[in-house]
């Protein structure tokens, strides 16, 4: 599980450092340890990860969220929600994740396929018990995202989306702009210095709406649980594990951490698949590791220590354990001004270069500073536009506060004892020698970039389904993360790896070689080039990309006009059922005409049947393949589906600059028959409100199209 199980290791393992709050008392200034209260200034400002959250959000594990969801009881708790915020001086701004995020694709793929295995579960408990299945087989209904964020917009709650990097953006909205604190959940916040971090798990809003509570997370408390130096949670994240560097590729590192007369160490290889150790045992080891480390600035001898019992790739794992370095360490980069408070209105997702607020800056209440204009920045690579040399690492951190050096207002103070000072314990190791500072951005989950290669793996105590190897990664031309050079390594790496091999794990000394298993990487993922996306005007980027920014916009539209392709999730449906199809081929007809009218396709072909007629010849049209992963019934959410953009055959639809940007009367028209055209429902009919009520216009397209369809059409439901 690699950095994703810190969280999980953080509640069960560092009860002191979980501790249960009221975010009204907050906002009001109280003080636990001083006792005394001061008016409100200003407002508390929490930024919330709405990917962490949604559950919450929807107002918890209702039974209606089998059955997809229930929009009155949604819009009731967000409505309570929103007025206990309003009355405790409480302001929120909830990021979505907006972005494609093709360097986490391997942690996407191994989600979906639990999460497939989770809906026919459910399923099959609904077939034969009739009851409501547990709560711990939750799985958001199709577009839960969309439809809060609809509502929140609708409730004048702040929202914005995430456009390259989600995690680094949100560590970048929440120290550039000055909030008091972070609700979410998960590990990258929990290692990136995070002033004030809040579970989003934990939300709870009161029956009579008046309290509004969660936990709050100490990190002095988890370093001291871990006696490790917040200042070396850079190395400790990457060795653990992450998408850059997973942790199957540091599987022979942290067997050999635990030694061979370790009780777990006879199951390093069981009937010859990889088997990882448990997530808590992984954790402590690796944290004795690098405490006890002389020198964490110099990277080339730690790969070479952690990787000297890797049989294959050794080159590229050695590179891609410097890129995890780079990346934390400049996830978790100190401030170089001090952050501006703005509201949610005139926020926009900033780049995803995040800087570091300055602990007293966060004091809460505190009077809002001017707000400087300026423009929204566009998205490049997060990794291109960080300049951090990998052998600065470790040689700033003397320059950083100690941990008896943190004032009484410091960052590790809890948010309700600002005005206690800490006084940790002193230790005896190097580790405490140095200084605090938590240098790290990790990542949610033991995942690979687009770049890297993995291997089939089973954590001892973990229940994962087997992976599907499905061979090398074709380089695509969307690469968020990494080097051109690195795919060619990793795909020499996945044809050169060695057999595994015959030996018995545990009963060999600690120099002796781990069994190749360990480290044969395996793809799994593979991707497909596709051929280059039409042109799509300067205007209509600016547009998308705004509106993508302010949420105000489904993230597929963005997706398809910049990386053309896009991200499906998994549904509940019975794959069992021969008779229906499946939600993703069932509504593939409407996002081709979707895709056509994106990329202008009917003006295209309009064009070249002109130069054709000119030239006395046929018309030559170019393909536009939009690239759909998805994952259903027969089918694997390991490599995409290449799906045709097609353009409408009944008229014409004008480019999408003037379906969009047109302000004339005729254009409005325009742009309601191309909705009606993409729902197979371009009839005079359908815009008649005496046959059709403007409300339920959509409705009518839905029934329309299920009923046009062949294989749903002869069900005695639909006909």
């Amino acid at each position: 599980m690699g950095v994703q199980g810190f969280q999980e290791y953080i509640e069960k393992h560092c009860p002191n450092a979980v501790v249960p709050v009221e975010l009204q008392k907050l906002a009001r200034g109280s003080m636990v340890g001083g006792g005394r209260q001061r008016p409100p200034q200003s407002p508390l400002r929490l930024l919330v990860d709405a990917e962490n959250c949604l559950h919450r959000l929807y107002g918890g594990f209702y039974t209606d969220w089998v059955s997809g969801g229930q929009w009155n009881h949604m819009l009731g708790y967000l409505a309570a929600l929103s007025k206990a915020c309003f009355n405790g001086n409480i302001e929120l701004l909830v990021c979505f994740n907006g972005a494609l995020e093709k360097g986490r694709l391997h942690e996407w793929v191994k989600r979906q396929v639990n999460e497939r295995q989770t809906a026919q579960q459910i399923i099959s408990h609904v077939q034969n018990k009739g009851t409501p299945p547990p709560k711990v087989w939750f799985l958001p209904p199709v577009c839960m995202a969309h439809c809060i964020r609809l509502a929140l917009l609708r409730f004048h709650i702040g929202v914005v989306q995430s456009v390259e990097d989600h995690h680094l953006e949100v560590i970048a909205l929440c120290r550039e702009n000055g909030f008091h604190g972070l609700l979410a959940y998960d590990s990258d916040y929990a290692l990136c210095n995070i002033p004030y971090y809040f579970s989003a798990h934990a939300l709870k809003l009161s029956r009579n709406g008046k309290s509004l509570t969660t936990s709050q997370y100490l990190m002095h408390e988890v370093a001291k649980q871990l006696d490790l130096n917040p200042n070396r949670f850079v190395i400790f994240a990457s060795l653990l594990g992450n998408h850059i560097l997973p942790d199957e590729d540091l599987a022979a590192f942290h067997w050999s951490l635990l030694g061979p007369e370790h009780p777990l160490a006879s199951l390093k290889v069981r009937a010859h698949q990889l088997v990882l150790p448990p997530c808590d045992v992984v954790i402590k080891a690796v944290a004795d590791y690098v405490r006890n480390m002389q020198d964490i600035s110099d990277l080339e001898a730690i790969a070479k220590d952690i990787f000297k019992h890797s049989q294959s790739c050794t080159d590229d794992k050695v590179i891609r354990f410097k890129k995890a370095v780079e990346y934390y360490s400049a996830a978790s980069k100190p401030p170089q001004f001090p952050p501006q408070l703005v509201r949610p209105k005139q926020i926009g997702v900033p780049a995803a270069a995040p800087q570091y607020a300055s602990p007293k800056m966060l004091n809460i209440p505190q009077a809002p500073l001017p707000v400087k204009p300026g423009v929204q920045h566009s998205y490049p690579d997060p990794l291109a536009e960080r300049s951090l040399a990998l052998d600065s690492v470790g040689k700033g951190f003397p320059e950083q506060n100690s941990f008896s050096n943190i004032p009484h207002e410091g960052k590790h103070t809890p948010l309700y004892e600002r005005s206690s000072p800490i006084n940790p314990g002193q230790g005896s190791s190097p580790n405490h020698t140095e200084s605090a500072f938590f240098n790290t951005s990790s990542t949610s989950s033991s995942s690979e970039n687009e770049e890297s290669t993995g291997t089939t793996a089973n954590h001892v105590n973990d229940h994962k389904g087997e992976w599907e190897k499905n061979g090398n990664n074709s380089h695509s031309e969307n690469t968020p993360e990494g080097e051109p050079g690195d795919q060619t390594k990793a795909d020499f790496c996945a044809s050169s790896a060695v057999s595994p091999g015959s030996q018995a794990g545990g009963h060999h000394s600690l120099n002796a070689h781990i069994p190749s298993l360990l480290s044969m990487p395996t793809r799994n993922h593979m991707d497909i080039t596709i051929p280059p996306l039409p042109a799509v005007a300067p205007e209509v980027l600016r547009v998308a990309e705004h509106r993508h920014k302010k949420g105000l916009m489904y993230p597929y539209i963005y997706h398809v006009l910049t990386k053309g392709e896009i991200k499906i999730s998994v549904t509940i449906e019975d794959e069992a059922n021969k008779d229906l199809p499946s939600a993703v081929q069932l509504f593939r007809p409407i996002r081709q005409y979707v895709y056509g009218v994106l990329f202008s396709l009917a003006e295209a072909k309009k064009k070249a049947e002109r130069l054709a007629m000119r030239k006395n010849c046929l018309p030559e049209y170019s393909p536009v393949m939009v690239k759909e992963w998805a994952a259903y019934k027969g089918k694997s959410p390991h490599t995409p589906e290449l799906v045709e953009a097609l353009p409408f055959r009944e008229w014409t639809c004008p480019n999408l600059k003037k379906l969009w940007l047109g302000k004339a009367v005729e254009d409005k028209n325009r742009r309601m028959r191309a909705f009606l055209a993409c729902m197979r429902s371009d009839t005079p009919a359908m815009l008649n409100p005496a046959n059709v009520p403007t409300p339920l216009m959509v409705l009518c397209c839905v029934l329309r199209l299920t009923t046009w369809t062949p294989e749903v059409s002869s069900l005695p439901l639909c006909s």
